[in-house]
């Protein structure tokens, strides 16, 4: 008898964890992101003054730069964005800033021309692994929802290539080195994209995709009216500027 109850509660532990720990294929759990104690929901985050500190737990999404021990990053849950703007960092520290690691991050809420940030920031690595797909918000562009997409990984589909400005002979040209054109190759690039009627201006930026990189290639070889998908990051400044990370012509 002690035997058979053994057996049977062995069974019911078997049971209860089936499922535990289950992976939606980036090495996290798929139906949560439980907070630690003391760290912010998103939600939270969003309700939080400016100037307060902040304590957040996401995952590496992208890295930007690394500059005198201070990094910039593009983080994620599983709720929204984070920009993490010139974070206390070793070069050490930065290596092991791989897609998808999970940090939880002190700092401390900022807003620069829209863009809503956390600055000051330090962080600590955790356990934990989650990848963000492309959200598609082309059809939130010119509605008051997009800002709340702010700072995802998110994509852009079926868009037109509008010009960006003029030459030095008055052509019109489809991209920009630097926003008015004062760049040179290993600069910014700038370029204009419409939808339903409106155009808007997108940035393939140079710290995070630089001239060696597919997408800056891509939008070097744009020609006006090209219609063509793309992802990124949806980046603010004096509303909607993504950073572009990837973009195909159709």
């Amino acid at each position: 008898m002690k035997k058979l109850v053994s057996l049977l509660m062995a069974l019911t532990l078997v049971f209860a964890c089936v499922g535990c720990g289950a992976s939606d294929g980036n090495g996290s759990k798929a139906d949560e992101d439980v907070k630690s104690e003391g760290v912010m929901t998103y939600e939270e985050y969003v309700a939080a003054a400016l100037d307060s500190e902040v304590v957040i737990e996401a995952y590496v999404q992208a890295k930007q730069s690394w500059w005198e021990d201070k990094a910039t990053v593009y983080a994620q849950d599983k709720d929204g964005g984070y920009f993490l703007y010139n974070m206390a960092c070793s070069e050490d520290d930065y290596a092991k800033l791989t897609t998808g690691t999970k940090i939880k991050v002190t700092g401390f809420k900022a807003e620069w021309s829209g863009e809503v940030e956390i600055i000051d920031a330090a962080f600590e690595i955790e356990d934990g692994n989650y990848v963000a797909a492309a959200e598609d918000v082309t059809s939130l562009l010119g509605s008051d929802d997009l800002i709340n997409h702010q700072n995802k990984f998110v994509s852009f589909k079926g868009m037109t290539v509008e010009a960006a400005g003029q030459d030095g002979s008055g052509n019109d040209v489809p991209f920009l080195y630097n926003w008015d054109g004062s760049g040179q190759e290993g600069d910014d690039l700038y370029f204009n994209v419409s939808s339903n009627g409106q155009t808007y201006t997108f940035t393939v930026e140079s710290y995070l995709c630089d001239s060696s990189t597919d997408v800056y290639k891509a939008v070097q070889g744009l020609n006006i009216g090209d219609t063509v998908d793309m992802e990124g990051f949806l980046y603010w400044y004096e509303g909607v500027n993504p950073h572009i990370t990837s973009l195909t012509v159709k």
